[in-house]
């Protein structure tokens, strides 16, 4: 679970931050109530950016292969306005 942390307590307390990050704690640092950063131990797989992958690729693998035909390197400069 992260915790979120601002970002003049993370500026504060950065020594007690990595020492939690250490222990495999993660945080959430925030500007003006927003999130600007995570804090996560090194070599942590990102399981959002993990999930979203695995689930494209998944996609892609079902989506069925569309004929484009031929066509030039002109043809896709043309300007249509």
């Amino acid at each position: 679970m992260e915790e979120a942390v601002s970002a003049a307590d993370a500026n504060r307390k950065f020594s007690l931050l990595l020492r939690g990050v250490r222990e495999g704690q993660s945080y959430v640092v925030t500007s003006h109530g927003r999130p600007v950063a995570r804090i996560v131990p090194a070599g942590q797989p990102d399981a959002v950016a993990s999930r979203s992958r695995t689930a494209l690729l998944s996609r892609l693998e079902r989506q069925p292969v569309l004929e484009a035909g031929r066509w030039t390197r002109d043809e896709l400069y043309e300007d249509e306005r």
